[in-house]
């Protein structure tokens, strides 16, 4: 990697943090020079706007998230199988990823807005059908309860998982792989004692 695609991505990993902590409204391209250790006018030399950047970050994101979701989904794993995979990518992405998807959580909604947010919406919606037909491939096949409601499952799943990103800390005491399988021990197993 050369320097500048080098400094590039440690100036989008900066503005991700800011991004994250203080919300994309509140973010100035001053803010995010400052947190470089740069003028604001030095981070026009490479990219033309805080917009880009949220772009840049996002989109990065999920094309790495659907890179391992399509893996997942193309596996011909079962119901739970395929479950147990999703959410394990997901910690993964966490891991990898954790100030875009705070980002991704708290402003995808009202950026989805701008035309050139609009992968936003598309991903979400394809994330839904993805998950929601996993569920009811599980229920069909009667490796679910049939009494639960799909959607509802589907916003706990989605939500339990994904808010992991607002206290994760890579290189923490559990992996990405350890905290998926504990979610999904409590999840897909319940927390009670089996009798």
């Amino acid at each position: 990697m050369t320097a500048v695609p080098e400094r590039r991505r440690e100036l989008l990993d900066t503005a991700a943090e800011v991004f994250a902590a203080q919300g994309y409204n509140a973010t100035t391209v001053r803010k995010i020079a400052d947190a470089a250790g740069m003028l604001a006018g030095s981070l026009y030399y490479h990219f033309d706007s805080k917009e880009s950047m949220v772009d840049e970050i996002l989109s990065t994101f999920l094309d790495e998230l659907w890179e391992g979701y399509d893996t997942v989904l193309a596996a011909g794993l079962g119901p739970r199988e395929t479950i147990e995979a999703l959410v394990t990518e997901s910690f993964r992405e966490i891991d990898r990823h954790r100030a875009a998807v705070a980002i991704y959580q708290k402003e995808a909604r009202h950026l989805a807005a701008q035309p050139r947010f609009h992968y936003l919406a598309d991903s979400q919606q394809k994330f839904e059908k993805a998950w929601l037909g996993t569920l009811e491939r599980g229920v069909a096949a009667r490796v679910f309860r049939d009494d639960l409601d799909i959607r509802l499952t589907y916003r706990f799943v989605r939500d339990t998982v994904w808010v992991a990103a607002s206290w994760y800390r890579p290189g923490g005491q559990h992996s990405p792989d350890e905290i998926a399988r504990q979610y999904l021990s409590m999840v897909l197993d319940g927390i009670s004692v089996r009798h």
